[in-house]
């Protein structure tokens, strides 16, 4: 029998080759919808009666109550903004350290570029050890070394020593990756975009939270303060996740229930029981588990380079991500032209987080009816169908900066200090219907392999934000020489024409360039011809029944 890697698209819904093991699934006209697994290795063989999904449904997160799925939704929406917040609020320490290291600006904000750019790479690192070890123990891990590189930042005795531990903050943050997939264990994926929208809610959100506070830390406080504080909400947030956040990964759910059986007498075994960690696997055969851990965290990358779909819509929310970051360094010199203070500025970002608000409440209206078309049924509405909602949002990005632009004049040409608040805040409604859109429509459009397709969406966001962070300040000083007018007026114009370029794409995914992307797609194809497969099944199965009903 030919190796296939266990994660090919020819593989959805065949038997699991890994190594030297077969793993081939009987399953059984028992009511109890068990499973009788054989597994057959190099000497030995057994029969195992395996715990499925649907048989233990039950006993996983889908079948918590509201309350529960929700309570553990808001401790995310913490921790979310926790992580962002890392990214963000090290621009309010920029200047505190520039002078008390001795370096320029410039070389300063290389500490935000290296934890963007590690974040980036370190929610691809983390994402595929949470399918082994669970949601739950590997947030922890994140959270405890995130907040630990918070300590050399703030002690730091020379520039080195911030460098370092902000590249490795950013690779010790599992972020998104494992966020998302929270949501993805407690709600099927008819009901997943009111909890999906609430964790993006604060993906976006924590980027703006941050300068908002940030304002009065630079103010008051001296820079150290910056990572002190950081710390101690890392701190609060890890305690939250620790006591109030169980493990939500169906794989380990059924596995403790599996045991509690087994300590009853019954003989029965789940699933990654019998698959076995990434450990047991490496212990088994090293060279097929390291390819497959290899394969796991390269396909992101290879989904950017290789899908239409996943590389311009990761594009378009990247560089709208990238938006919110070279806010952050132009919005001080823009507002700086009203007189603003420190605190001033921090608190023009309130209107980008308002925004992000009235785009999510714009959401759910779209969504109520979705939802109302589904009936329980993701597959009743094309993938395509997740974008409607973007292309009427989706120009606000090129309108909201071309807006933008011509407001950096300032007073000096009679612009009032609330326009430029008006014109980010529609680049903020686009920003979060972006990331929601992209996110959604990759889901529906990947099935199995989603969490590749946004992992390359999200190493975007997070790549680009933190080349943002290095440029963003350069181009808006040195771009157009001398103190004109319109200094700050023709680098905006410039971000404007990029994002016409981008938002374009989108109306050619709607209008049938989508469903042909996906067609020409062997990952989105496999997927497909799944459900296709699917939905014969559950129309034979219908006809079947509505014949047994006739007399």
């Amino acid at each position: 029998m030919a190796e296939q890697h266990p994660y090919s698209p020819e593989d959805v819904g065949k038997p699991k080759v890994t190594g030297t093991r077969v793993h081939e699934r009987h399953i059984s006209n028992d009511s109890t919808g068990l499973q009788v697994r054989e597994i057959i290795t190099n000497s030995s063989q057994a029969k195992k009666n395996v715990l499925t999904q649907k048989a233990g449904y039950e006993y996983t997160a889908f079948k918590w109550p509201s309350w529960k799925k929700w309570s553990v939704l808001t401790v995310i929406f913490i921790l979310q903004i926790s992580m962002n917040w890392n990214a963000a609020i090290y621009a309010n320490a920029v200047s505190g350290m520039s002078k008390h290291f001795d370096i320029s600006d410039a070389q300063t904000r290389l500490g935000q570029m290296a934890f963007l750019v590690a974040y980036a790479f370190g929610c691809e690192l983390w994402a595929p050890f949470s399918e082994d070890f669970g949601r739950k123990w590997i947030l922890q891990g994140s959270l405890f070394l995130v907040n630990v590189w918070q300590i050399p930042c703030a002690l730091a005795p020379n520039w080195g020593t911030v460098l370092v531990a902000r590249t490795l903050g950013g690779l010790s943050s599992a972020g998104g990756s494992v966020t998302l997939g929270i949501v993805a264990d407690m709600f099927e994926p008819a009901y997943q975009h009111y909890a999906l929208a609430y964790v993006v809610l604060a993906s976006v959100g924590g980027s703006v939270v941050a300068p908002i506070f940030g304002g009065f830390i630079e103010q008051y406080l001296e820079w150290q303060w910056v990572f002190w504080i950081s710390l101690i909400f890392g701190g609060i947030t890890q305690i939250l996740h620790l006591f109030l956040v169980p493990e939500t990964r169906p794989e380990k759910l059924l596995a403790k229930e599996a045991k509690r059986r087994r300590k009853n007498g019954e003989d029965i075994w789940a699933e990654s029981e019998l698959e076995g960690t990434f450990w047991d696997r490496i212990r088994g055969d090293p060279k097929a588990a390291c390819k497959e851990i290899a394969v796991l965290m390269w396909r992101p990358y290879l989904f950017l380079i290789k899908e239409p779909i996943v590389r311009w819509l990761s594009l378009l929310s990247g560089f709208c991500d990238t938006l919110i970051f070279i806010g952050l360094s132009s919005y001080p010199l823009v507002m700086h032209k009203w007189n603003f203070s420190t605190i001033a500025v921090g608190l023009s970002f309130l209107p980008l987080a308002i925004s992000y608000v009235i785009a999510w409440a714009t959401f759910m209206p779209v969504y109520r009816r979705d939802r109302q078309v589904m009936q329980g049924d993701a597959n009743k509405i094309s993938p395509e169908r997740r974008l409607w909602w973007l292309l009427f949002t989706a120009p606000l990005v090129p309108v909201g900066l071309f807006g933008y632009s011509w407001c950096t004049l300032g007073p000096a040409k009679d612009v009032h200090w609330i326009a430029p608040m008006i014109f980010s805040g529609m680049i903020g409604i686009a920003n979060f219907a972006v990331y929601m859109a992209t996110i959604d429509y990759m889901v529906a459009a990947y099935g199995p392999y989603a969490a590749s397709a946004t992992g390359g969406n999200g190493f975007c966001r997070d790549f680009l934000a933190g080349l943002a962070a290095l440029f963003a300040n350069p181009m808006y000083e040195k771009m157009v020489h001398g103190n004109s007018d319109f200094k700050y007026v023709w680098p905006t114009i410039l971000l404007a024409g990029i994002a016409l370029l981008l938002v374009i794409p989108v109306y050619f995914l709607y209008f049938g360039w989508g469903e042909k992307c996906r067609k020409e797609s062997r990952y989105a194809q496999a997927v497909q011809e799944k459900r296709d497969e699917d939905n014969d099944q559950s129309e034979t199965g219908a006809d079947d029944t509505e014949s047994e009903a006739k007399p």
